[in-house]
């Protein structure tokens, strides 16, 4: 079995993908209000601040920053998960496994996470959370996708609301 090693820096900011099991799903933006309400409910609990956020059908990306004194991101992720499946109802496949474990077949087991190291790498994290659904053909301009922190960015004046709508012309390379 792999030994996964997760790098726990406290107080710091951390970069997440976190997918659905079934990769064809759009269930993370059919049930956006119940991700954030679980969301909400998790963050009162276990705060945090959300830097960027983008929600894709099948897949997420986000930057976390954890208070001081605390590098917890994966109770977090638990409880976020957990709550999520506990509200849907079983319609997923599920393997034998699962079903003798009680187990629910909506999330892939593990997440990416990298601890952000510098501001470049912040930089770099924060714009390929935003520039997602236009890589991924969702939209043509990214202020058309609403499951997304881009829009507080653009209202912060981080982006002009055009930013990347020629993606060929921009000098980022935001290959996953």
């Amino acid at each position: 079995m792999p030994n996964y090693r997760r790098a726990r820096a406290p107080g710091a900011t951390y970069f997440f993908t976190v997918n659905l099991r079934d990769r064809r799903s759009d269930l993370l933006i059919r049930e956006i209000d119940l991700l954030r309400e679980t969301v909400r409910a998790t963050r009162a609990r276990h705060p945090f601040h959300i830097d960027a956020w983008v929600v894709l059908p099948d897949h997420m990306h986000c930057l976390w920053t954890l208070p001081p004194g605390d590098a917890d991101f994966a109770l977090r992720w638990k409880i976020i998960k957990f709550a999520f499946t506990k509200r849907l109802p079983v319609t997923e496949t599920r393997t034998a496994n699962q079903q003798r474990r009680g187990e629910r077949g909506i999330w892939q087991r593990r997440y990416w996470e990298h601890l952000i190291r510098d501001e470049r790498d912040y930089r770099h994290h924060f714009d390929y959370i935003h520039i997602n659904p236009l890589k991924h053909g969702h939209v043509e301009r990214l202020e058309d996708w609403p499951y997304s922190s881009f829009h507080r960015a653009v209202a912060m004046g981080v982006y002009p609301a055009s930013w990347c709508v020629e993606p060929e012309r921009d000098d980022h390379n935001y290959g996953e």
